[in-house]
């Protein structure tokens, strides 16, 4: 960083250094969260209810089952984040309550994700987002462990249905589907 900035006093770059600004703003990761909950729901749209049972391989996650982990995943981590702790129990309840819930249950809860980011991280501060905690590896800043954990983990797992979807038959799903969470044809080229 220094070469960036040649000729600043340590005590500058030692300020520099302490207040790194994340890549997103709140509000853009907020948006981005929300823009995954509609998306998945989107494809979940897409899910005939008589392959809610659908699974790859014998030790992949069905659909459901699927869904039922995206219905925690995004919020739960977001709290073990906030607090700076993973809690095993608390999780581990939050599985089974929702290994309790149908479809339409976990639809109606992936659809309360959009408020609770909204909630949940428009209360974090700039330092909440730069402060360090060690989930999952290493040391890390919140901000960089929301956005690597759940923003990215939204994405990877939305994909993963899509490829179940397509697998169960659903050929007219494109790009347009997984990235833009509309029905329309792909733009020609």
């Amino acid at each position: 960083m220094a070469d960036a900035v040649v000729g600043l006093p340590d005590a500058a770059l030692r300020l520099l250094r302490k207040t790194k600004p994340m890549v997103l703003t709140k509000e853009e990761l907020i948006s981005s969260l929300q823009n995954e909950v509609r998306i998945l729901l989107h494809l979940a749209s897409k899910i005939d209810r008589d392959k809610l049972d659908y699974r790859p391989t014998p030790k992949q996650r069905s659909t459901i089952e699927l869904l039922r982990y995206l219905s925690i995943m995004g919020p739960g981590l977001v709290g073990a984040i906030k607090s700076g702790t993973f809690d095993g129990a608390a999780w581990g309840a939050m599985v089974a309550e929702s290994n309790a819930k149908d479809f339409d249950q976990v639809l109606a809860t992936i659809e309360s994700h959009s408020a609770t980011y909204a909630k949940e991280l428009g209360a974090f501060t700039d330092a909440d987002f730069r402060g360090e905690v060690a989930m999952f590896g290493p040391t890390a800043s919140r901000g960089s462990i929301l956005v690597f954990t759940v923003l990215g983990g939204c994405a990877a797992y939305r994909t993963q249905l899509f490829c179940y979807l397509k697998a169960c038959g659903r050929d007219e799903l494109n790009t347009m589907n997984l990235w833009g969470g509309a029905d329309a044809p792909m733009p020609s080229q």
